[in-house]
């Protein structure tokens, strides 16, 4: 009897041991989690830069605009140079956007809830409970810009034939096309439930 008893607590303690050993790794690859900070702090920063740029540009586009009109400084034409800089400024602010629900999703994700989003009017658009989610998000966003960048290139551009014009046509459907696809609900996500 003694024999086995003494079997039976080393396998004991052989559990005891090999059950502390994956505790203590499970929690340190839990806590590894908190890398993502780097990239959520990151995020914010190059975020509020794009900011601090687009308004810049912004107010800059103002100077010509007040120049032009008070200072009458018909030096630059701001009939053609507005409107693409303030759809630069809005470029840059969507993807400042878009690295904001970047930082916003992966803390969500990966570290904790925000507490004072919860109770905000915005928090519908910043909720991110996975990472399709945040995936579907921050796509619609760069589709946007990418479709506002070719704004700006557009009305730079010279049109002279009627082939030209047709390929014009053709880019305004397919960026249309994309845009209804993107807010139409994901089809394998409503036949999975």
């Amino acid at each position: 009897m003694g024999d086995i008893q003494k079997e039976e607590k080393y396998k004991a303690n052989d559990k005891n041991d090999s059950g502390m050993i994956e505790y203590l790794f499970e929690s340190f690859l839990w806590s590894t989690r908190f890398l993502v900070i780097f990239a959520v702090v990151s995020s914010v920063l190059a975020s509020f830069t794009l900011f601090v740029i687009g308004s810049v540009d912004m107010f800059e586009m103002f100077g010509h605009v007040w120049n032009y009109y008070i200072n009458h400084d018909l030096t630059v034409d701001v009939h053609t140079s507005v409107i693409a800089d303030v759809i630069g400024a809005i470029d840059i602010y969507l993807i400042a956007v878009v690295l904001l629900l970047f930082s916003f999703g992966l803390y969500e994700l990966f570290i904790s809830h925000i507490d004072p989003a919860e109770d905000g009017e915005a928090s519908a658009i910043l909720q991110i409970h996975s990472l399709d989610a945040l995936k579907d998000k921050i796509a619609k966003v760069i589709v946007m810009a990418l479709i506002v960048k070719y704004f700006q290139m557009v009305l730079g551009m010279e049109f002279n034939t009627p082939l030209e014009m047709t390929y014009l046509a053709l880019s305004i459907l397919a960026l249309a096309l994309a845009l209804y696809f993107l807010h139409q609900p994901n089809i394998h996500k409503s036949s999975d439930a």
